[in-house]
């Protein structure tokens, strides 16, 4: 069986004059101090927002390959975009079997100890407190476009064919040769001249 990695996960903003380097080196240290030994290490210059992250993306790709056994990191925004997307990296990391530690933070869900699931909870609790808020949102503003009026979805087959289906009605055309001119079914005529009738 291979041997499974420490990832270490570093990243400083592109605004930021500092470098990685005095993160690296207390998360190393304390990876030396626990005997960590098997390390790589991940680390971004990117804006905290920004959606592409390579180092990030590299490490995700290494824990769904099943060679990473802890990430760790100096904080928790150090690696999560956002709340929701460190939300989704934490539960990517539970059901993978991938310990998160945060150096400066006290957070270690390796191990069975109580305090680790204590952690692994309150930051699943978190998550899915951000991933409710987030869902209610998003069906406020539907709920909001709706009473405007506004349709929703994608736009009806049958709307992008009602002026075409009209005009060559208008001209006298039978609804078997609208629906061969245009390539609809000849119950997609049918139901426009219904429509348009009603």
């Amino acid at each position: 069986m291979s041997i499974k990695i420490t990832a270490i996960y570093a990243r400083v903003s592109t605004k930021d004059k500092q470098s990685t380097d005095s993160q690296l080196h207390e998360v190393q240290q304390y990876c030396k101090a626990r005997g960590w030994q098997d390390i790589e290490i991940f680390s971004d210059r990117v804006s905290g927002g920004k959606a592409s992250r390579p180092q990030l993306d590299r490490l995700v790709k290494a824990m769904r390959t099943g060679k990473v056994e802890r990430v760790v990191a100096f904080k928790l925004d150090r690696i999560g975009r956002s709340l929701t997307h460190l939300c989704l990296l934490v539960d990517e990391m539970t059901t993978l079997g991938v310990a998160l530690v945060c150096t400066s933070q006290g957070i270690d869900t390796s191990g069975n100890n109580p305090a680790a699931k204590l952690q692994l909870d309150i930051l699943k609790a978190v998550c899915e407190f951000e991933k409710n808020i987030i869902i209610d949102r998003v069906n406020a503003g539907l709920n909001a476009a709706r009473a405007r009026g506004v349709r929703l979805g994608r736009p009806s087959t049958l709307q992008k064919h009602r002026a075409e289906v009209m005009t060559l009605k208008s001209k006298g055309l039978g609804l078997r040769e609208i629906g061969r001119q245009l390539n609809i079914p000849i119950a997609s005529v049918c139901k426009i001249v219904k429509m348009q009738n009603n």
